[in-house]
Formats: C-alpha cells, structure tokens, sequence
C-alpha cells in the first residue's frame, strides 16, 4: 500500500501545487500521512498520532485558502491520518471522527464564503467532498481494523501455543528426568548401604552389590543420554523385572502377574507408573508385601507397610505429573489406602479406540 499511497499524493501535489512553498506545505501532509501509516503498520500509530493529525490538519486550510484550485492534495493528508488514528482510539473514537468530519466540512465551508457568492460547485468541491471522502474512508477502517484486530489475536494465540508446547515440553523431560535419576540415586543409596553390611561378612557378595551399582549408574547416564535425544523408550518387561530384583534386594516380598504374551512390550507410561511406584514403595513405606499386576489395559501395584499422612490421605508426589499424562491420553490413575493397604492403579484405553479423557482419582505418592 506504501507505493500507491506516495503515487497518489504526489500527483495529487502536483495538480495542485502553483508555487515550491505551495508544493513544500502539502509534501509535508503528505509525509505526515506516510508516517503515520509506516507506525500503524508497526501497530505504534498513536504515539505519532497528535504531530500528524497536526500537520494534516493544518495543510487543509492552506490549501483551501493560500493555494485553491483543486484541493484534493490539501484534504488527501488529513483524510489518511485520520482514517488510521481515530479506529486506534481507546474511547471517543465516534466523537473524534464527528469533530474531524466536522472541521473538514467548517474549514471547507471558510473556503467557500472567502472566494465570494457560494456556489453549488464550490459546495460540491470544498464541503460535501471533502467531508464525505474523510468520513467515509474512516468509516471502512472500523471493520478493516476488526479483521485486523482478531488477525493479531490469532497470531498472538500461536505464540502462547508455542510457549505452552515449550514448557510442556520441558515439564516433560523434567519429569522424566526425574524418574531416571530419582529412582536411581535411591537404588544406589540402597545398594551401598548393603555393600557397608556385607563388606566384611561376605566380601564377594559386597563386590557384586559395587559392579551392579557400577552397571546400574552407567545404564542411567545412557538413559540420560537417550532422553536427551529422544529416543528413550521404557521396556515393561525389563521394569517388571527390575521392580522385582529392587524389592527382594530391600527384603520385600514381591509377587508379579503377568500376562504370557506380554514380551518385549514397550510402554512409556506404564513403565514410568511401575518405576515412580518403586521407587515410592523403597522411600515412603515399610512395605513387607508388594503385589504386582499387569493386563491388558493397565497396572496395578499394591503393597502393605503403610504410613499415612497427618490426615490418613496419601498425597500424589512424583505420581501427581503422571497422573496428567494418563488423563491427557485418555487413561486413569488412582491411588487409594483400603484396608492398611497402598494400591496404584493406572488404565489406559485400548489401542485404536476413542480415548475419552478423565480425571486422576484422589492421588497418593507412597504405601
């Protein structure tokens, strides 16, 4: 639009300009209205808003009363600044575009009785014009100015989408994190406290606590590595299993059922309930008996060795994060005290059916 507008102003100009002072004045509208339309595209039209209106402003009577003729350069200026300032207004925009449509048609008017006897073609030229093309040029920026407005709230709708997918994102790798390291630290923190013990009654079954240590630290940072570059993927079969060897190494019962065709069945999320839930059990219990069972739809882990909060409700912790995650793929989480009893229950929808998303029952983090 930039182009066409400085064509249409300099011919303007040019038609009407009789003398340089004549053509300098109505350049300077010109370049009032080229201003003010450069910062409203930037979206900043009202800081420049009052010099503009002010110089347009006065280039109208200037050329009405100094330059005459035809006075389409003089009102041109006046007519663009004001058709992109009066929308922006906070409030009064109604009464702003009367008072501009107003002063074009008044100083039109001026012009009129100071060249004589009015005439119907000096109305025509000076007032009904001039008022008309200002008036009406303001009127079609209101709805230009609503396409443009709800433009700018979807462009700024995918910016806070792309924000929001970014700290989800980070909340994820965060929790992820978490579950790597967090469940890791606490089986070393085990191991080695068992180590100490043996050290000195079974010295070949403390090396063997050390290089599972050893091993289980260097499987950790390659699990690091690969949810850095994400391509970390849990393995159920491998967790079940390891729950299993944490539990019997802690002195805790454990019992597991699963399905025969489970295999080498890949689950993040399971895999990630089974090892937040171990690593519970070790820090927040002192559990004797863990059961753990796995269908088709879902896990559940249930262990005695209860310690109840203040109020005898479990609170979610590491689990409350995973409890989103499930309810976003349309699953459920619970995790309940029965009867002196922790159970963590999570179900997922089937593969290939509507996922209908529910909320995560009344949360607990540890039996």
């Amino acid at each position: 639009m930039l182009p066409l507008l400085v064509a249409v102003g300099v011919l303007l100009i040019a038609r009407q300009a009789q003398t340089w002072a004549d053509a300098l004045v109505l350049g300077a509208g010109l370049v009032a209205a080229l201003v003010a339309f450069e910062r409203w595209t930037a979206g900043d039209v009202l800081r420049v808003a009052l010099p503009c209106l002010v110089v347009s402003a006065a280039v109208w009577p200037y050329g009405v009363l100094a330059v005459g003729g035809d006075v389409q350069g003089a009102y041109y200026a006046l007519a663009i600044v004001a058709c992109l300032v009066v929308p922006e207004l906070p409030r009064r925009r109604a009464q702003a575009a009367v008072a501009v449509g107003a002063y074009v048609a008044a100083v039109g008017t001026w012009g009129l009785l100071a060249d004589g006897a009015p005439t119907a073609g000096g109305l025509v030229s000076l007032v009904i014009i001039p008022t008309g093309f200002t008036v009406a040029l303001i009127g079609l920026r209101y709805p230009n100015k609503g396409f443009y407005d709800v433009v700018r709230e979807l462009e700024e709708a995918r910016e806070r989408e792309a924000e929001l997918a970014v700290v989800r994102e980070r909340m994820r790798f965060a929790s992820d994190l978490h579950d790597i390291q967090g469940h890791t630290l606490h089986v070393v923190k085990l191991k080695i406290a068992l180590a100490q013990r043996l050290v000195t009654r079974d010295p070949a079954r403390a090396e063997q606590e050390l290089r599972e240590t050893y091993d289980l630290v260097g499987e950790t940072i390659a699990q690091a590595r690969e949810l850095a570059y994400g391509q970390r993927r849990l393995n159920l079969s491998a967790e079940l299993e390891n729950a299993r060897h944490l539990f019997e190494a802690a002195g805790i019962h454990v019992r597991v059922d699963r399905p025969p065709d489970l295999g080498e069945r890949a689950d993040d999320l399971l895999g990630q309930v089974l090892r937040e839930t171990t690593t519970n059990v070790l820090r927040h219990s002192r559990a004797t008996l863990v059961h753990v069972a796995v269908t088709g739809d879902g896990l559940t882990v249930v262990n005695d060795g209860v310690v109840d909060d203040d109020d005898g409700q479990p609170t979610l912790r590491g689990l409350a994060a995973l409890a989103r995650r499930v309810s976003d793929d349309g699953g459920e989480l619970t995790a309940e005290v029965a009867d002196g009893r922790f159970r963590t229950s999570v179900r997922l929808p089937a593969p290939g059916r509507t996922a209908r998303p529910s909320g995560a029952g009344p949360g607990g983090g540890a039996g």
